[in-house]
């Protein structure tokens, strides 16, 4: 080992400073003994270049093995979300025609109970046509009724709209989350 120090320097040095020959052997004799216990202790924590590249080239090995099981798992998760997502597409699309049937079955409905309504007061007018106060007052309550029933009716389609809007804006928006979220894995 080299010291970073002249030993015999020191020994003249502590010499001069009324130390013996002996003493001043001595004295130093411990200083090197501990400065080689010290760098003992220093080289065992040490790393050789030789360990160090040993432990970097099995690092890039894992970090290879890391990488190409993210290409995979990418790979297999990509493509289970575009089958999930053609799935929400015809479901999607299958649950657009049930409420379009729906709602031109509501309209045939809503028409047929409104022609109905319709000639039961012509009957009604018809039929009490000498009797004006009361057709009076039937025609106000026929026409009160089917306001009413119309305003229910365009009421229960703006609802089944609304709905309608909802469950597409949830499931395009939890489309969009599941897709974020892969996203965000493969970032």
């Amino acid at each position: 080992r080299r010291l970073y120090f002249d030993t015999h320097a020191l020994v003249c040095l502590l010499e001069e400073n009324g130390f013996t020959t002996q003493q001043s052997e001595v004295i130093v004799s411990a200083l090197v003994k501990i400065m080689n216990t010290n760098l003992d202790m220093v080289y065992k924590d040490m790393v050789t270049k030789v360990q160090q590249e040993i432990a970097l080239q099995q690092v890039m090995s894992h970090i290879g093995g890391v990488k190409k099981d993210m290409i995979i798992l990418e790979k297999s998760e990509f493509s289970a979300l575009r089958s999930e997502n053609e799935k929400i597409k015809l479901e999607l699309q299958q649950i657009k025609k049930q409420v379009m049937d729906e709602i031109t079955k509501v309209r045939a409905d809503n028409k047929l109970n409104l022609n109905l309504e319709k000639s039961r007061v012509k009957e009604l007018v018809s039929f009490h046509y000498f009797l004006h106060a009361q057709q009076d007052r039937a025609l106000t309550q026929t026409d009160r009724k089917i306001d009413t029933e119309v305003a229910d009716l365009k009421t229960m389609l703006e609802s089944h709209k609304l709905d309608n809007i909802k469950y597409l804006a949830g499931s395009i928006f939890t489309c969009l989350t599941v897709a974020l979220g892969f996203y965000r894995l493969w970032i």
